[in-house]
Formats: C-alpha cells, sequence, structure tokens
C-alpha cells in the first residue's frame, strides 16, 4: 500500500493501534496521515462501544475527536447499496460489508487485522 493512498481503517486496526499491541507494529508503516485516512461512521460506532467498555469513556471521546479530524464517511444510499451486494458476494456481516463498500466506492485501500476480508480485493491484510 502506497503512503499516499486513501485508506480505510477497520475497527480491528484501530483496535490494535490504539493499544499498542504486538501487532501493531506492522501498522507503522501502513497506518495512514489523517488527510489519507477514510473512517465510516460504522467504525466510529465500533471504536465508541469499544472503547467506552475497555478503555472508558473519556478515551473514546478523544479517539473519536481525532477521527473527526480524518476523512469521514458516513453511510449513504450508495454504500448502503453496495454493502448489500457485498454481504450477498462475499457472505461479509453487515457492519464489515459497511466498511468493505466504504473503502471501494472511495476507491481506497482497506487496512484491516480481520481474516475474512484477507482474500478480498484491495484489501491490505495483516495476520495476527
Amino acid at each position: 500500500m502506497a503512503s499516499k493512498q486513501f485508506c480505510v481503517v477497520d475497527t480491528s486496526a484501530w483496535i490494535e493501534w490504539l493499544i499498542d499491541s504486538d501487532h501493531s507494529k506492522h501498522l507503522s508503516s501502513k497506518f495512514p496521515a489523517r488527510d489519507f485516512c477514510i473512517v465510516p461512521t460504522i467504525v466510529q460506532l465500533e471504536l465508541s462501544k469499544w472503547l467506552t467498555r475497555e478503555l472508558g469513556e473519556e478515551r473514546s471521546d478523544s479517539v473519536i475527536a481525532y477521527t473527526q479530524k480524518c476523512i469521514v464517511a458516513p453511510l449513504e444510499t450508495n454504500i448502503a447499496l453496495l454493502a448489500a451486494e457485498f454481504h450477498r458476494k462475499f457472505k461479509l456481516a453487515t457492519a464489515d460489508a459497511i466498511v468493505y463498500a466504504t473503502a471501494q466506492h472511495c476507491k481506497a485501500e482497506l487496512l484491516t487485522f480481520d481474516a475474512h476480508f484477507a482474500k478480498l480485493p484491495a484489501v491490505t491484510y495483516l495476520a495476527k
């Protein structure tokens, strides 16, 4: 993945990055700068839920504020319809289909640790 390419960061990659896990070292060269980082609103939802539960509301607010400085991609009809197609075609769960559809709609790479994306086009999959 080129460093100046637009990128959708999946919730799994955000979490690894935020907790500075052993796996996060693989992210350092791949995590996009804010100007190239696309954040689907469904990822904001998933991050907020996880962060509030695991790290507290203050940390959640801080991270969501950071994501708002990135390129926020709301769930619009064209992305929803593309997500429905990917749900059928690739058997993705709804949230995953939305994330992948957002990446495809934005002509961006998807950065993820989730294996169910591993064989899909335009995905940078990092194995745990």
